[in-house]
């Protein structure tokens, strides 16, 4: 079939196979086709369902079947943050994953993306899309609470946190903040899970080289970073092979993937996964050289095609070229 592409492919066996009165259910019928469509990669490749939709059957679909992926990482669904979902939603959430033989990365928690009390107003704080989520500090504990019982109920041991908006001089406070980091790593580890943090450039570990700072601060084996190039780019690191050399190797425990380009007049702007100043394939080539086993989820952030859908597609593209030019997708 040279004259037609994967995607319509797959969508005219759906069309054949319902026209053909097939009494099969619709999970085997989906998972004859999600196996067909397998990725093999030493990494768990995933993309966060909400870059591509709110509709998460849509998203885990596209996932599944056109991207051919294992795994997915939770943040939004259905135009909800991942902890307001009602126990009704959880349940439909499972269903989908099963239906579309999907397992689940980590939970995106918004996990202290909050102002530090007592400390000046982040000018990030009240700016940045929290991903239909709104905390404050007190409700840190619940939140931290609620993320335990959604990676049980998601079955991974993974959740996803941040270290407070960043402040132009977070030195005063910085030994409480790890302080905090340190008790919600050991609470999570009494789970037997891990706290992956995200380098994100709007909180105060934002680049490599001081998630270096933070990962010998706080020593906990149950504190793990959620390594993000596309982050530190836009703090004007180079990402790899700078910071990427400043980092305890073993205390890697997640990645984020997306692109940033860096705007003539200061700032940056995000761009497809190949198209920016990333060296990914590079990035690719030393996990699988360090033997890194774990999530590397795509994050497209970049809206410059016609929907998020035809952006992260987009997107993939160009992180799966990546992949493949380092030898670690087949």
């Amino acid at each position: 079939m040279p004259d037609l592409s994967r995607r319509s492919f797959l969508a005219g066996a759906g069309v054949t196979m319902a026209a053909a009165g097939l009494s099969c259910s619709s999970r085997a019928i989906s998972a004859s086709i999600v196996q067909a469509s397998r990725l093999q990669s030493p990494f768990q490749i995933a993309v966060i369902t909400d870059e591509i939709s709110q509709d998460f059957d849509h998203a885990c679909r596209v996932a599944a079947v056109e991207f051919g992926m294992q795994w997915v990482e939770l943040r939004g669904l259905w135009n909800k943050n991942i902890l307001a979902l009602d126990a009704a939603e959880i349940a439909e959430a499972r269903r989908i994953l099963t239906k579309y033989e999907l397992r689940v990365t980590d939970i995106g928690s918004p996990l202290f993306k909050v102002d530090w009390p007592d400390a000046p107003q982040s000018k990030f704080s009240p700016k940045r899309d929290q991903f239909s989520a709104d905390f404050t500090f007190k409700d840190q504990e619940h939140v931290l609470d609620k993320s335990i019982e959604l990676a049980k109920a998601f079955q991974t041991e993974r959740v996803r946190g941040f270290d407070f908006w960043r402040l132009d001089n977070p030195g005063p406070y910085r030994k409480a903040m790890n302080a905090k980091l340190q008790e919600a790593s050991q609470k999570l580890g009494k789970q037997g899970m891990i706290f992956i943090l995200e380098n994100e450039m709007a909180c105060n570990t934002g680049t490599g080289a001081e998630a270096a700072k933070l990962l010998a601060a706080v020593p906990s084996p149950h504190l793990l970073l959620n390594w993000d190039p596309g982050n530190a780019a836009a703090l004007g690191e180079i990402p790899f092979p700078n910071g990427w050399d400043l980092l305890p190797k073993n205390r890697i425990g997640h990645c984020h993937c997306k692109d940033t380009v860096m705007k003539a007049g200061g700032g940056y702007e995000w761009a497809p996964v190949g198209k920016g100043v990333i060296n990914w394939a590079g990035q690719f080539k030393a996990l699988k050289a360090m033997g890194y086993r774990h999530a590397v989820s795509l994050e497209t952030h970049w809206h410059g095609a016609a929907s998020p859908e035809e952006s992260s597609r987009q997107s993939w593209a160009g992180m799966k070229a990546a992949l493949q030019a380092a030898g670690a997708l087949a």
